[in-house]
């Protein structure tokens, strides 16, 4: 007991919800990313190939959403009080693109004259939620939120501004890259060709984003800017942008080339180092400016329920996961298609 009375809780748990969401975005992050490049297709036989590509993961990857709710739920409660109100909005719009979108996936595999509905709506859907977490992220960082009494005070829209806006627009552009480079390790022919052809563009609004969100947070929050520029913070912090750099030029370098998985082992390494980077930004905050993660956490007794949780429930999470991504392993090929009536 005294060594568990000595443990940070706290720290665990934020470590272990930032891992969570960090899988969450890295992986359904390919899904939407495909959804989103779907209406630039150039065949519906490429479509069909980008769609057999998600076929065996889609809804096992939405699994770290759900857990990563658990935790921020369980493990930060008062935090959890206040920023759900104050996103509302953008997150029941979320859930509604994915929802609509996962719709989409089903009815659309079984062809039909609805397939141009369906094919849409999964693009609508994949466009809608890639936005609205970018749109939360940029709230969230950039953006101060009212709180009052221990509770949320502000209006169901503040989280709107021209800087979240920018932010959601760029975690489309991120994902639509990841979904480019997921092209390229898992298809060939034409389909492989049009994911190289749309790394260029995903990764230069990719990028874009990603310097915007690096300059406007120092300057918008002269705490994170000491931070990061204070001695000798500096010298741990600095290998993260340009770990960023050279895996930008990376993917920029490899698009093109005979090993088909560089671009997409590099986009990660772009997106985790990105994270990363945010994560150590707002550390060891709950919420910005308003409390931090021990301030924010819950009584000792559901630390340890949410503590052994964590502990049995990710590795299971991460094995089943990991098994299906080894066994369908190799490139995808598209499913049969349904007769017509």
């Amino acid at each position: 007991m005294s060594m568990l009375s000595n443990f940070d809780f706290a720290a665990f748990f934020a470590v272990s919800a930032a891992v969570v969401i960090g899988l969450y975005v890295v992986l359904d992050g390919v899904d939407l990313g495909v959804g989103i490049l779907f209406p630039f297709a150039p065949r519906a036989s490429d479509r069909d190939v980008m769609m057999s590509t998600l076929e065996p993961f889609w809804d096992g990857n939405e699994t770290w959403l759900v857990l990563g709710g658990m935790v921020l739920l369980a493990a930060f409660p008062l935090a959890f009080a206040i920023l759900l109100p104050a996103f509302y909005v953008p997150l029941c719009l979320m859930l509604f693109g994915l929802v609509i979108r996962g719709v989409a996936f089903e009815f659309r595999s079984q062809g039909g004259r609805l397939e141009v509905v369906w094919s849409a709506t999964f693009a609508v859907g994949s466009f809608i939620a890639a936005f609205c977490q970018g749109a939360v992220l940029g709230a969230f960082v950039g953006r101060s939120i009212t709180v009052s009494n221990g509770a949320f005070a502000g209006g169901p829209f503040d989280w709107l501004g021209l800087f979240s806006i920018a932010t959601g627009l760029g975690v489309v552009a991120a994902y639509g890259l990841l979904g480019a480079c997921w092209l390229v390790w898992k298809t060939g022919g034409s389909t492989q060709n049009f994911g190289r052809e749309l790394i260029l563009p995903t990764l230069v609004g990719s990028g874009a984003a990603i310097l915007l969100i690096s300059l406007w947070t120092p300057f918008a929050k002269p705490e994170i800017a000491e931070r990061w520029f204070a001695w000798p913070d500096f010298l741990w912090l600095a290998p993260l942008p340009i770990i960023a750099v050279v895996a930008w030029f990376g993917v920029l370098l490899t698009r093109w080339s005979e090993r088909e998985w560089a671009p997409l082992a590099l986009s990660l390494l772009l997106f985790v180092t990105s994270l990363a980077g945010l994560g150590a930004s707002v550390w060891p905050e709950a919420i910005p400016g308003v409390m931090t993660i021990w301030q924010a956490s819950s009584m000792q007794r559901t630390q340890h329920i949410v503590a052994g949780a964590i502990v049995v429930i990710l590795p299971v999470i991460l094995a089943y996961i990991g098994y299906g991504y080894w066994l369908f392993r190799g490139k995808s090929k598209p499913t049969p298609e349904f007769p017509q009536n």
